[in-house]
């Protein structure tokens, strides 16, 4: 039977516990294995369902032990395994995260609980363009998931937004089925690595560089096009097409830590030292959204490990074990 990734029916039987771990990606999921093997009661939440930005990916090629595997499938194995060690509960958005004399008050949608630490592993959600149409035609052809709703457009033309790795990955996913991709790219060369750069070639996949998007056009039911201008002549074309894809960065999700203490960097992201230690004493962060991230499964794996062994060692210290 096929691994379902949400795990909402499940039924919140206590809210007080030693770890709580904010996040179900590949960071949260990590640190909950650990946590939970050092003894600690452990349960992961998340806003949205287990997985993360792992389960968007078409295929993951560079994480060590799989040639190749589906984000979806990868994704999936995380959460089998996190949830033999800890309580996964998802659609539960957290609010704030306050101090109290013997831990944390961690405030969210499905009501309060307590926890002695934290590791916050929220990671990130997509950037916008911020043009006109985007809002009005999202989900109406516009998409920022080609993982969800790429296969939608089988047989159809599609245009990437974003030419960096993310946005390679998704037209190179993509071009298996579509008729054609078109990626719009504003810098005036290739954003992403050199194998995908070889890749989108091999395929012949188009890749406009210099491409400042200025509008996402349709008929008022349906996308229909891209406008956009080339930087250097300021010549505007639209590219007709059926679906619109953006690729364009990444939002850290820190908003419910704005009156917790907690040190953020200027766009957002957590500052934390080299074990994943905030500026809050018991609060700890790993993954895509800590400062200076590399922002990788293998990475942020490695920071769920280092952040619960630095929070059952400091709890260990202080006496709480």
């Amino acid at each position: 039977m096929e691994f379902n990734l949400s795990m909402s029916s499940q039924k919140i039987e206590t809210r007080d516990f030693d770890a709580m771990i904010i996040g179900s990606g590949a960071a949260g999921m990590s640190a909950a294995v650990y946590a939970a093997r050092s003894g600690l009661k452990v349960v992961i939440l998340d806003q949205s369902v287990a997985g993360g930005l792992t389960a968007e990916a078409p295929l993951v090629e560079n994480y060590l032990g799989f040639k190749a595997i589906k984000g979806t499938d990868l994704a999936s194995n995380f959460a089998k395994h996190a949830q033999e060690y800890a309580q996964i509960i998802d659609s539960t958005q957290v609010t704030s995260v306050k101090q109290t004399e013997k831990g944390f008050s961690v405030e969210t949608s499905r009501g309060e609980f307590t926890c002695r630490s934290v590791i916050v592993a929220t990671g990130t959600s997509h950037k916008h363009l911020g043009v006109p149409g985007e809002n009005e035609y999202y989900s109406r052809g516009l998409s920022y998931c080609s993982t969800c709703d790429g296969y939608l457009f089988k047989g159809k033309r599609v245009v990437v937004i974003g030419g960096g790795n993310s946005g390679a990955i998704a037209a190179i996913s993509m071009s298996e089925y579509t008729s054609s991709v078109t990626v719009l790219e504003y810098m005036d060369h290739y954003m992403c690595e050199k194998a995908y750069e070889d890749s989108i070639k091999s395929r012949n996949i188009k890749y406009i560089t210099n491409a400042q998007v200025l509008e996402i056009t349709g008929d008022r039911k349906k996308v229909t096009g891209v406008r956009y201008r080339d930087r250097n002549s300021a010549k505007e074309s639209v590219v007709e097409t059926d679906g619109v894809f953006i690729y364009v960065g990444l939002v850290p999700q820190t908003d419910f830590l704005k009156s917790s203490g907690v040190e953020l960097s200027d766009r957002g992201y957590i500052v934390t030292d080299r074990k994943g230690r905030t500026s809050v004493a018991g609060i700890y962060a790993a993954g895509d959204v800590v400062k200076d991230t590399e922002a990788q499964i293998a990475t942020a794996v490695g920071d769920g490990c280092r952040a619960s062994l630095a929070m059952y060692g400091d709890m260990v210290r202080a006496g709480k074990r």
